[in-house]
């Protein structure tokens, strides 16, 4: 007795669009987590960047409101294998974030509420390549999205965009986070299927 039943082969990939390797498209918004949803008060949110001199810059929600605000449209690659085209986000770049932090820190870990952390270059960051999401589709980002206000960094797997944002760490050694000390690559690029350490 097989485990495959007969004519089973996999989710089809839709033709003409193109997807990374392994990938499959959706249209829906899948929602994974790792733990329970944190609830964060907007009177109690606050976003910092601590940099490797012992420096903190924070934001509160007001302040992080009052930012210019950039609305990118990307494509989400999960690491599980979906993916979702054309997404609406609206946020302010890190590039406005990072204006005034003085560092020459090469690498940065994004911890959350809940306790959730991740690895990136701080490279990965800046110039127009990431976000503090606090809108989806012309609404407040969902709780099980990672709202009030999620990391997103579309053009590494979805897990680097840290659902429930709290701040980023700057360091000048890489340091791995949640999923990447349990085996997933330690960057994650979906066009190189960099799912697990060795990819």
């Amino acid at each position: 007795m097989g485990f495959v039943s007969r004519g089973f082969r996999g989710r089809p990939r839709d033709e003409g669009v193109k997807l990374p390797p392994g990938q499959y498209l959706v249209h829906d918004f899948p929602v994974l987590s790792a733990g329970p949803t944190p609830r964060v008060p907007l009177d109690r949110w606050e976003f910092a960047i601590d940099t490797e001199d012992g420096q903190t810059h924070r934001w509160s929600w007001q302040e992080l409101m009052a930012l210019p605000a950039e609305t990118p449209t990307v494509d989400l690659h999960c690491v599980t294998k979906w993916s979702k085209l054309g997404t609406d986000w609206k946020g302010v770049s890190l590039d406005t974030l990072f204006a005034d932090v003085e560092s020459s820190a090469e690498y940065a870990l994004v911890y959350s509420y809940g306790g959730y952390t991740t690895n990136l270059p701080v490279e990965d960051l800046l110039d127009g390549k990431a976000w503090i999401a606090y809108q989806f589709d012309g609404e407040e980002l969902a709780a099980a999205h990672g709202g009030p206000a999620r990391l997103l960094v579309p053009h590494l797997y979805l897990w680097k965009s840290a659902k429930w944002v709290q701040g980023i760490r700057l360091m000048n050694e890489d340091w791995p986070g949640f999923w990447e000390t349990a085996g997933y690559h330690n960057y994650g690029d979906p066009w190189r299927e960099q799912r697990y350490q060795g990819d």
